[in-house]
């Protein structure tokens, strides 16, 4: 295929990247000067747009989504695949895939879970909103950045499955971290509170899979020094987000709001920002009961 991609950041570099390497033909575009193997960059992001059998975008917000959806989806062609893979609110999702699709566009949001590490190693977790079409002109690109895709319903599901999604992320890793601070004045033993948790009720990814106490369990950012592998600033944009759509959808959602106050606290006012959003729990081992 020839595929447009534009933004080209931590993300979208990584599985450009891949697409070339499997043989497509990838034009891409960043506002920021990069530059990535096997992809041809173009002057601007309708320019990368122009001729393509379908663009993927990876963009920051819902803002930055809107604006590039105006100025890319006059140069597709009918029939083109728009597939987004940013992580943006419901409503712009919507509001770019109703845009698309009168343009005679096949648009799909496919956000993606993984992080960089699963980008670079074409191991992501698609969730994809959009018709059965749509979703079938993207899929064999999905097999070549991730291990799955799942279409989750109509246009905005993907983005609604990726919001549900991380809002469990959030609040796990930080029943996971106040656990294991609990634990340490407690006296036990991180690895026998691992050994027992990850094989008992308490499982969960945030423990079994990305453990945040360092030397325990699988390396995981923790074992770094909580460099990012997920950024807590980016754990707190999607929290924000799930909060935005429960307002929306009249949902009660106390514990998405409170991982959301949590996580606005360590990054805004503590030492989060730049930080892995597992690094919770050196901050709940320096704070006492109040």
């Amino acid at each position: 295929m020839k595929i447009g991609f534009i933004g080209l950041g931590n993300m979208g570099a990584p599985m450009a990247a891949n697409l070339a390497k499997a043989g497509h033909t990838v034009t891409g575009f960043d506002t920021a000067a990069v530059s990535v193997d096997g992809v041809t960059m173009a002057a601007s992001a309708a320019e990368a747009a122009k001729g393509q059998d379908v663009v993927i975008t990876m963009l920051p917000n819902g803002a930055i989504l809107r604006a590039v959806a105006n100025e890319i989806i006059p140069a597709m062609d009918e029939g083109t695949g728009f597939v987004d893979c940013s992580t943006v609110d419901v409503e712009s999702a919507r509001a770019v895939a109703e845009q698309a699709a009168s343009a005679g566009l096949l648009p799909v949001d496919a956000p993606v879970s993984g992080g960089v590490g699963g980008a670079e190693a074409g191991t992501l977790t698609f969730m994809a909103g959009g018709s059965a079409d749509a979703f079938a002109k993207a899929e064999p690109l999905f097999e070549i950045m991730g291990q799955k895709a799942v279409h989750c319903g109509d246009s905005g599901a993907g983005q609604a499955a990726k919001i549900c999604n991380n809002m469990i992320l959030g609040i796990t890793m930080i029943g996971t971290c106040e656990a294991f601070a609990l634990a340490d004045k407690l006296g036990l033993d991180r690895q026998k509170m691992f050994d027992v948790v990850s094989t008992s009720s308490g499982y969960s990814w945030s423990m079994n899979a990305y453990c945040p106490a360092p030397g325990v369990g699988p390396k995981s950012p923790a074992d770094n020094d909580y460099k990012p592998g997920f950024a807590a600033e980016l754990m707190l944009k999607d929290l924000r987000l799930s909060q935005q759509a429960a307002e929306a959808a009249d949902a009660d959602t106390p514990l998405g709001e409170a991982a959301t106050r949590l996580y606005e606290q360590f990054v805004e006012n503590e030492d989060g920002l730049g930080r892995d959003f597992s690094a919770m729990l050196p901050r709940f081992e320096k704070r006492h009961r109040t």
